[in-house]
């Protein structure tokens, strides 16, 4: 009976021994796996974005020039300043533009004068002037004298000589009229011309004090303290920073997305965690036919100025297309040499996947290809995973 109890004992401790040193080893399998979290692939919706690049312009932007010739006499303002409309720029030395100013009031103070007219105000009527009103009476009393001429010669009381110095006097009579009311009319011409002549003198002597057009920024002065400028001659640029004009080309197939008034976000390297809003304003009708892109405009806001003309932006334009698709984590991305990969678990063991992504969406990110909705795959601290690795889902 001894020696059938050994073997049985012998038998019995292999499979104790055996059973213990499994579960060692399981135990051993889970201690040395990763713990993961993992998530699944779901379906939304997503509002769809165009994005393209653009640059950002002064909305308006104009070289100022002279009117008129002098010497600088003085620069108000330089690079960098700001300017309201109707703020000076550049004075001209306006002496010269003063005294033709002062000529031309004393010409016209003597078409006045000749006239009859008072220094200032309305002018007289014709038939109130002077030299007028003298051969009006003249004429008057010709006409009178005509009238009795030829009533006492019907009667056959007055000679033939006689009533034929009447008619004379009355023909010279009405000819000094007619002189003097032509005479008034060329007064009347000349006080006109004289007094546009003056505006243009005192328009010149205006002329001198070079103004902005607009509220802006000097973008660059082209003129020294001294010069002397011709009419045409530039003087400064001024730009327009509020607001800024943005103008990109979108593709064509993007065509039935995009309308006036859509916002836009754009983004620029000087302010990396920035983001500028604006909208749409104008929509170009055709298509380049080599780029096959159509042209628009966006305005964006800029109040401060820190944004600057001809900047290259990375413009968002927010649509009201809608679209299902499949979104993950961004974080569930391994991205390594222009690849992207994702991680799914079966049976505790890792398996990547190469997927196609698609548009942004805050955290998460479209998946055009490469997993189905319901998938489960790791979710975060992705960058250290490969292939076949063991994980802990718990």
């Amino acid at each position: 009976m001894r020696r059938l109890y050994l073997p049985l004992a012998v038998v019995v401790s292999c499979a104790v021994l055996s059973n213990c040193s499994s579960e060692k080893q399981v135990a051993a399998a889970e201690q040395n796996s990763r713990p993961v979290k993992t998530e699944q692939a779901q379906v939304r919706e997503l509002r769809r974005a165009v994005e393209v690049i653009g640059t950002l312009a002064a909305r308006e932007e104009v070289v100022v020039s002279s009117e008129v010739e002098g010497r600088v006499a003085t620069l108000a303002h330089d690079l960098g300043d700001k300017v309201p409309a109707g703020t000076p720029l550049v004075e001209l030395d306006p002496e010269k533009a003063r005294y033709r100013a002062d000529t031309q009031r004393a010409a016209l103070a003597q078409a006045r004068a000749k006239y009859g007219a008072p220094a200032e105000g309305d002018l007289p009527a014709l038939d109130q002037v002077p030299e007028v009103v003298s051969s009006t009476a003249q004429l008057s009393e010709a006409t009178q004298q005509l009238e009795r001429a030829k009533s006492l010669a019907a009667r056959k009381l007055l000679s033939q000589s006689d009533f034929d110095a009447a008619q004379t006097r009355y023909d010279t009579a009405k000819a000094a009229h007619d002189q003097a009311l032509a005479s008034a009319r060329q007064l009347r011409a000349d006080i006109q011309a004289q007094s546009s002549s003056l505006q243009l003198a005192e328009r010149e002597l205006r002329d001198t004090v070079i103004r902005a057009p607009f509220d802006g920024y000097v973008a660059e002065r082209l003129v020294s303290l001294g010069q002397f400028v011709q009419p045409q001659t530039p003087i400064m640029r001024i730009v327009r920073l509020q607001p800024l004009k943005l103008t990109a080309e979108v593709p064509e197939k993007f065509a039935p997305w995009i309308e006036t008034g859509r916002p836009v976000a754009v983004h620029v390297d000087a302010y990396p965690d920035e983001t500028f809003e604006g909208k749409v304003v104008r929509i170009s009708p055709s298509v380049n036919l080599k780029s096959r892109a159509f042209a628009i405009e966006g305005e964006v806001p800029n109040p401060d100025g820190r944004l600057k003309p001809g900047t290259f932006a990375r413009v968002q334009i927010t649509t009201d297309h809608v679209d299902r698709a499949v979104t993950i984590p961004a974080s569930a991305v391994q991205s390594r040499y222009g690849t992207n990969r994702v991680f799914v678990v079966q049976n505790g063991t890792l398996s990547g996947r190469e997927v196609v992504l698609g548009d942004r969406i805050g955290d998460r990110v479209e998946v055009s290809k490469g997993i189905d909705a319901g998938t489960a795959l790791v979710a975060s601290d992705v960058e250290q995973l490969a292939d076949g690795m063991k994980v802990n889902t718990k």
